[in-house]
Protein backbone atom coordinates (compact mmCIF):
# COMPACT_ATOMS: atom_id res chain seq x y z
CA UNK A 1 0.00 0.00 0.00
CA UNK A 2 1.45 3.37 -0.98
CA UNK A 3 1.45 6.67 0.93
CA UNK A 4 -1.67 8.09 -0.76
CA UNK A 5 -3.72 4.93 -0.28
CA UNK A 6 -2.78 4.97 3.40
CA UNK A 7 -3.80 8.62 3.70
CA UNK A 8 -7.15 7.95 2.01
CA UNK A 9 -7.89 5.09 4.42
CA UNK A 10 -6.89 7.26 7.37
CA UNK A 11 -8.66 10.52 6.53
CA UNK A 12 -10.96 9.89 3.55
CA UNK A 13 -14.73 9.65 3.99
CA UNK A 14 -17.04 7.75 1.63
CA UNK A 15 -20.42 9.37 0.98
CA UNK A 16 -23.52 7.75 -0.48
CA UNK A 17 -23.46 7.86 -4.26
CA UNK A 18 -19.89 6.65 -4.77
CA UNK A 19 -18.39 9.93 -3.55
CA UNK A 20 -15.01 10.00 -1.83
CA UNK A 21 -14.33 13.08 0.28
CA UNK A 22 -10.65 13.87 0.71
CA UNK A 23 -11.07 17.56 1.39
CA UNK A 24 -9.19 17.35 4.69
CA UNK A 25 -5.89 16.89 2.83
CA UNK A 26 -6.26 17.13 -0.96
CA UNK A 27 -8.91 19.45 -2.38
CA UNK A 28 -9.98 21.87 0.36
CA UNK A 29 -7.44 21.80 3.15
CA UNK A 30 -4.07 20.87 1.66
CA UNK A 31 -1.55 18.58 3.35
CA UNK A 32 1.75 19.88 1.98
CA UNK A 33 3.66 16.72 2.86
CA UNK A 34 1.21 14.62 0.82
CA UNK A 35 1.46 17.11 -2.06
CA UNK A 36 5.25 16.85 -2.00
CA UNK A 37 5.05 13.08 -2.18
CA UNK A 38 2.55 13.21 -5.06
CA UNK A 39 4.79 15.61 -7.00
CA UNK A 40 7.89 13.48 -6.49
CA UNK A 41 6.00 10.33 -7.44
CA UNK A 42 4.82 11.87 -10.71
CA UNK A 43 8.35 13.06 -11.46
CA UNK A 44 9.67 9.56 -10.78
CA UNK A 45 7.04 7.83 -12.91
CA UNK A 46 7.59 10.16 -15.87
CA UNK A 47 11.38 10.09 -15.56
CA UNK A 48 13.13 10.42 -18.90
CA UNK A 49 10.17 12.11 -20.62
CA UNK A 50 10.77 15.66 -21.79
CA UNK A 51 8.31 18.09 -20.20
CA UNK A 52 8.06 21.79 -21.06
CA UNK A 53 4.78 22.64 -19.33
CA UNK A 54 2.43 21.36 -16.62
CA UNK A 55 -1.31 21.69 -17.25
CA UNK A 56 -4.24 21.25 -14.88
CA UNK A 57 -7.78 22.59 -14.43
CA UNK A 58 -8.98 24.90 -11.68
CA UNK A 59 -9.08 24.52 -8.85
CA UNK A 60 -8.08 21.35 -7.03
CA UNK A 61 -5.27 20.34 -9.36
CA UNK A 62 -3.38 23.61 -8.98
CA UNK A 63 -1.54 22.70 -5.78
CA UNK A 64 -0.24 19.43 -7.26
CA UNK A 65 0.69 21.13 -10.53
CA UNK A 66 2.57 23.94 -8.77
CA UNK A 67 4.81 21.64 -6.75
CA UNK A 68 5.42 19.51 -9.82
CA UNK A 69 6.24 22.58 -11.92
CA UNK A 70 8.77 23.53 -9.26
CA UNK A 71 10.47 20.13 -9.61
CA UNK A 72 10.61 20.37 -13.40
CA UNK A 73 11.31 24.13 -13.35
CA UNK A 74 8.69 24.70 -16.05
CA UNK A 75 5.59 26.93 -16.26
CA UNK A 76 2.29 25.74 -14.83
CA UNK A 77 -0.93 26.57 -16.67
CA UNK A 78 -4.42 25.95 -15.32
CA UNK A 79 -7.45 25.92 -17.57
CA UNK A 80 -10.16 28.30 -16.35
CA UNK A 81 -13.84 27.46 -16.10
CA UNK A 82 -15.32 30.93 -15.92
CA UNK A 83 -14.95 34.18 -17.79
CA UNK A 84 -13.79 37.31 -15.97
CA UNK A 85 -13.66 40.97 -16.94
CA UNK A 86 -10.05 40.62 -18.07
CA UNK A 87 -10.48 37.33 -19.96
CA UNK A 88 -9.04 37.52 -23.44
CA UNK A 89 -10.97 36.58 -26.58
CA UNK A 90 -7.76 35.01 -27.91
CA UNK A 91 -8.09 31.60 -26.30
CA UNK A 92 -8.51 27.87 -26.85
CA UNK A 93 -11.89 26.63 -25.60
CA UNK A 94 -13.18 23.13 -24.85
CA UNK A 95 -16.09 21.67 -22.88
CA UNK A 96 -16.32 19.32 -19.91
CA UNK A 97 -19.31 18.04 -17.96
CA UNK A 98 -18.85 18.34 -14.20
CA UNK A 99 -20.40 15.41 -12.35
CA UNK A 100 -19.74 17.22 -9.07
CA UNK A 101 -21.67 20.34 -10.07
CA UNK A 102 -24.00 18.62 -12.57
CA UNK A 103 -23.37 21.08 -15.39
CA UNK A 104 -21.38 21.60 -18.57
CA UNK A 105 -18.38 23.88 -18.19
CA UNK A 106 -16.53 25.80 -20.86
CA UNK A 107 -12.82 25.52 -20.08
CA UNK A 108 -10.23 27.69 -21.72
CA UNK A 109 -6.56 28.64 -21.94
CA UNK A 110 -5.34 31.96 -23.31
CA UNK A 111 -3.40 31.26 -26.49
CA UNK A 112 -0.11 32.87 -25.39
CA UNK A 113 0.23 30.21 -22.66
CA UNK A 114 0.13 27.07 -24.84
CA UNK A 115 2.24 26.51 -27.95
CA UNK A 116 2.85 23.94 -30.67
CA UNK A 117 6.33 23.34 -29.25
CA UNK A 118 5.03 22.37 -25.80
CA UNK A 119 5.32 18.86 -24.41
CA UNK A 120 2.66 18.87 -21.73
CA UNK A 121 2.22 16.78 -18.60
CA UNK A 122 -1.43 17.01 -17.52
CA UNK A 123 -2.20 16.45 -13.84
CA UNK A 124 -5.32 16.49 -11.69
CA UNK A 125 -6.55 15.31 -8.30
CA UNK A 126 -9.30 12.95 -9.53
CA UNK A 127 -10.10 10.92 -12.63
CA UNK A 128 -13.60 9.43 -12.99
CA UNK A 129 -15.28 9.47 -16.39
CA UNK A 130 -12.47 11.50 -17.95
CA UNK A 131 -14.52 14.50 -19.10
CA UNK A 132 -12.16 17.13 -17.68
CA UNK A 133 -9.10 15.25 -18.87
CA UNK A 134 -10.39 15.01 -22.43
CA UNK A 135 -11.10 18.75 -22.37
CA UNK A 136 -7.50 19.45 -21.30
CA UNK A 137 -6.14 17.12 -23.98
CA UNK A 138 -8.30 18.91 -26.54
CA UNK A 139 -6.85 22.28 -25.48
CA UNK A 140 -3.29 20.99 -25.92
CA UNK A 141 -4.14 19.60 -29.35
CA UNK A 142 -5.81 22.86 -30.41
CA UNK A 143 -2.51 24.59 -29.72
CA UNK A 144 -0.63 21.93 -31.68
CA UNK A 145 1.19 20.70 -28.57
CA UNK A 146 1.98 17.16 -27.47
CA UNK A 147 0.51 15.37 -24.45
CA UNK A 148 3.50 13.73 -22.79
CA UNK A 149 1.45 12.02 -20.11
CA UNK A 150 -1.41 12.20 -17.62
CA UNK A 151 -0.79 12.12 -13.87
CA UNK A 152 -3.71 11.47 -11.52
CA UNK A 153 -3.69 11.45 -7.73
CA UNK A 154 -6.86 9.35 -7.29
CA UNK A 155 -8.46 7.34 -10.08
CA UNK A 156 -11.91 5.83 -9.68
CA UNK A 157 -11.09 2.56 -11.38
CA UNK A 158 -14.71 1.42 -11.39
CA UNK A 159 -15.50 4.27 -13.78
CA UNK A 160 -14.43 4.44 -17.40
CA UNK A 161 -12.11 7.44 -17.63
CA UNK A 162 -8.80 5.67 -17.10
CA UNK A 163 -9.70 2.76 -19.37
CA UNK A 164 -10.74 5.08 -22.19
CA UNK A 165 -7.65 7.28 -21.96
CA UNK A 166 -5.29 4.31 -21.89
CA UNK A 167 -7.19 2.76 -24.80
CA UNK A 168 -6.62 5.98 -26.73
CA UNK A 169 -2.89 5.54 -26.25
CA UNK A 170 -2.22 8.05 -23.48
CA UNK A 171 0.16 7.19 -20.70
CA UNK A 172 -1.89 7.51 -17.51
CA UNK A 173 -0.17 7.20 -14.14
CA UNK A 174 -2.51 7.13 -11.15
CA UNK A 175 -1.04 6.95 -7.66
CA UNK A 176 -4.16 5.47 -6.05
CA UNK A 177 -6.68 3.50 -8.10
CA UNK A 178 -9.94 2.65 -6.36
CA UNK A 179 -11.59 -0.51 -7.62
CA UNK A 180 -14.54 -0.38 -5.22
CA UNK A 181 -15.82 1.42 -2.14
CA UNK A 182 -18.79 1.03 0.19
CA UNK A 183 -20.19 4.02 2.06
CA UNK A 184 -22.10 1.85 4.53
CA UNK A 185 -19.04 -0.06 5.73
CA UNK A 186 -16.56 2.74 4.87
CA UNK A 187 -14.35 0.23 3.08
CA UNK A 188 -12.20 0.82 0.02
CA UNK A 189 -10.47 -1.71 -2.22
CA UNK A 190 -7.48 -0.38 -4.14
CA UNK A 191 -6.05 -1.83 -7.30
CA UNK A 192 -2.73 -3.44 -6.45
CA UNK A 193 0.29 -1.47 -7.62
CA UNK A 194 4.01 -1.86 -6.96
CA UNK A 195 4.96 -0.19 -3.68
CA UNK A 196 7.32 2.72 -4.16
CA UNK A 197 9.00 4.69 -1.39
CA UNK A 198 10.60 8.11 -1.52
CA UNK A 199 13.83 8.94 0.24
CA UNK A 200 13.66 11.39 3.13
CA UNK A 201 16.16 13.64 1.35
CA UNK A 202 13.77 13.97 -1.56
CA UNK A 203 10.85 14.92 0.64
CA UNK A 204 12.86 17.67 2.32
CA UNK A 205 13.99 19.19 -0.97
CA UNK A 206 10.84 21.29 -1.40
Amino acid sequence: MNFLEEKILLDGVIKEGNILKVDSFLNHQIDIDIMRQIAYEFQRRFRGIKISKILTIEASGIAIATLLGNLYDVPVVFAKKSETANSTDDKYVSHAYSFTHKKMNNVFISKPYMHATDKVLIVDDFLADGQAMHALIDLVHQAGGEVAGVGIAVEKGQQQGGRILRGEGYRVESIAIIDSMDWQTQTIRFRQQPERKLENAQLKAL
